[in-house]
């Protein structure tokens, strides 16, 4: 997430409205569900068990948590359990190329120097084997911190200040080699790669070479340059990498006045950018001189990691929004299953169905399976008990061109239209609004899919989101995770049922109350606003925080952003790790033999925040994939 986004999360007073204490009654008499699901068929896997802080000890004997948490920090490092040891693969600046330039402590790198270099603020990744010996680690390079980056911390931006700034984001994509040390970086390895904001890219699907895509630069609306503000990403069984662009509208904006139709509006588009100042110095950025840029961003990007010369491909059949990840599988009958998130306040979870089937013996067949399907979008009802805010059921709303209001006559013109502005979309059908949803998991092998919705200041407050489904507390600056199954246990189902397998809170600030959090919550493992998520092979669901770090008020007690395990059978939640001052911890991909763990610290001492990880003192703080192994070498988690 950039930094525009997470550090407004402060301390709020509780609202006291009739119904917020009304849900507050309902929440603490009712039960929930916290265990059980492997064994469990749809209808009693929503059967639900005492909400009650009592049980929340009688859940500390996981068999798949087998590490010693670790205690929250406030310290500027990176702390992991007993038995564990973590080690710096690669930072923000390191050479990529044998003949590039390394990383420069006094900011004297210039923009050519940065397209070949890792770029700053990585975030999610996917590794991706190539034999025993060797492998592809794929790492989005999100966004960059100017008063980091820049002596003068982004106060004088010229020209090749942004060309650097460009160069720094997009994807990274590396060839490791597994040595008797562990897994190396290699430089000049035969796969490494920079994909950034300028990076010839091709666009497929249904808005493919429309009128809202078409510039003077690219009349065809095909051919678009660069992908940026990547956050998290996904992987396919062909092998290939989705990276997914999120806040992109901060990058646009307008030296003179400019009439912000009610589509850009909805996308947070306006003439006055989010800091970044690429519009003051590359037209293509100026709303004014080119309107239609705008809306060749926001897409889901395929890329070949296995071959460094292939163009990457923006797939529009997957909507266009803020997207947090693309979390993919496959439908017991073969059909490509795409669930995303759009991750701001009051927006939604999507789901894409391919028209055809994954065919596993042919991978250039399933080249295309991202452009011909249906997106759809997410309602959540609440409990038949109504009042009950911690399960119900939902159903996917299809976002067809010509169903269900999406017409002309409310401003849809085509299926195109449709994804490209598929947040109007989604209002249009009766979506349920979210608390930011960040990162979608599906566990790896039960039909169950987990959601983080990481906050969202404006519910129960603002009047076009009120409290709803899993969305039950005003003000929400802790955030939850919701679940859902499929209500056959299909991923292609039509409806689905849910429950919150957790509330984020701090129990030791708001005992008794919602904001404690939910029964697997405690003062030994608490935090707030999780947002990368992702399983294991064994089923532990790993859970990474992106929110307020200042150890006090609300927050205190929960210190810096951190890493915990929770086994979604008993509800246990375990702190895993902790990262250092003012970072992000996000991205994770283990190795095939679940024995090296790959995890993102971005960030660190952002605003000048004092971090100086992870060289330590007098280094310039740079965001780092750190690798995680066991001293015994063991799998990770157990």
């Amino acid at each position: 997430m950039s930094q525009f986004e997470h550090q407004d999360e402060q301390n709020h007073p509780r609202p006291q409205v009739p119904e917020f204490t009304q849900m507050v009654e309902n929440i603490l008499s009712r039960r929930r569900f916290l265990g059980g699901a492997a064994a469990l068929s749809a209808a009693a896997f929503f059967s639900v068990s005492p909400l009650s802080r009592a049980i929340a000890a009688a859940t500390d004997s996981s068999p798949l948590l087998g590490f010693s948490a670790v205690p929250s920090s406030t310290a500027d490092t990176f702390v992991v359990p007993n038995g564990y040891k973590a080690e710096r693969l690669i930072s923000w600046g390191d050479a990529l190329f044998a003949n590039a330039a390394e990383f420069s402590e006094d900011g004297n790198n210039s923009a050519a120097d940065q397209l070949r270099q890792f770029g700053d603020n990585n975030d999610g990744m996917s590794l991706f084997p190539v034999d025993n010996n060797s492998a592809i680690l794929a790492v989005n390079n999100e966004y960059c911190n100017y008063e980091i980056m820049f002596s003068h911390q982004g106060k004088q931006m010229t020209l090749e200040d942004v060309k650097r700034a460009q160069a720094a984001h997009g994807v990274a994509v590396l060839t490791l080699t597994n040595t008797d040390a562990g897994w190396q970086f290699s430089k000049d390895g035969p796969y490494n790669r920079r994909i950034h904001a300028n990076t010839p890219m091709a666009m497929s699907g249904p808005a493919k070479g429309h009128a809202l895509l078409q510039t003077s630069a690219d009349p065809t609306g095909e051919q678009i340059l660069g992908t940026f503000n990547n956050c998290a990403n996904g992987m396919t069984p062909w092998g290939t990498y989705l990276t997914c662009e999120e806040n992109f509208n901060g990058y646009f904006g307008s030296t003179v006045a400019v009439d912000i139709t009610p589509a850009q509006a909805r996308y947070g588009i306006g003439a006055q950018d989010a800091g970044w100042q690429w519009h003051n110095h590359d037209e293509r950025f100026d709303l004014a001189k080119h309107p239609n840029e705008v809306n060749r961003f926001g897409w889901v990007v395929e890329i070949d990691p296995n071959d460094p010369t292939s163009t990457p491909i923006k797939r529009s059949a997957l909507g266009r929004f803020k997207h947090e990840n693309a979390e993919l599988v496959i439908a017991d009958n073969g059909q490509v299953v795409v669930y995303l998130g759009d991750d701001e306040r009051g927006e939604h979870i999507y789901r894409y169905v391919s028209r055809n089937k994954y065919n596993p013996d042919n991978p250039a067949a399933n080249r295309d399976l991202l452009d011909d399907g249906t997106l759809y979008v997410a309602r959540f009802n609440n409990g038949a008990d109504k009042g009950d805010q911690l399960s119900g059921n939902g159903e996917w709303l299809p976002l067809i061109f010509g169903e269900h209001g999406l017409t002309p006559e409310n401003g849809f013109s085509s299926q195109a239209e449709v994804l490209i502005h598929a947040r109007l979309a989604a209002t249009q059908v009766g979506a349920t609004t979210m608390d930011r949803p960040e990162w979608v998991a599906v566990h790896p092998t039960e039909p169950t899919v987990f959601c983080t919705l990481t906050n969202n200041k404006n519910r129960g407050v603002a009047e076009n989101q009120p409290l709803n489904g899993p969305n039950s507390r005003a003000e929400n600056h802790y955030g939850q995770i919701v679940r859902w199954q499929p209500t056959s246990g299909q991923h292609t189902d039509a409806t689905f049922n849910w429950d919150l397998f957790l509330l984020a809170g701090n129990p030791s600030v708001h005992p008794d109350t919602p904001y404690a959090g939910s029964a697997n919550i405690n003062v030994n493992n608490m935090f707030n606003s999780p947002d990368g998520i992702g399983f294991d092979k064994a089923g532990r669901l790993w859970i990474q925080t992106d929110g307020n770090y200042s150890n006090q008020g609300d927050f205190a007690g929960q210190g810096n952003n951190q890493m915990l395990c929770a086994d979604p059978a008993t509800g246990e939640i375990r702190r895993f790790l902790t990262g250092p001052i003012a970072s992000e911890i996000t991205g994770l991909a283990f190795t095939p033999d679940q024995k090296t763990l790959f995890v993102g610290v971005q960030h660190p001492g952002e605003e000048l925040t004092g971090s100086h990880f992870p060289l330590g003192a007098s280094h310039t703080p740079r965001s780092s994939v750190m690798m995680i192994t066991r001293e015994d070498g063991g799998i990770i988690g157990t």
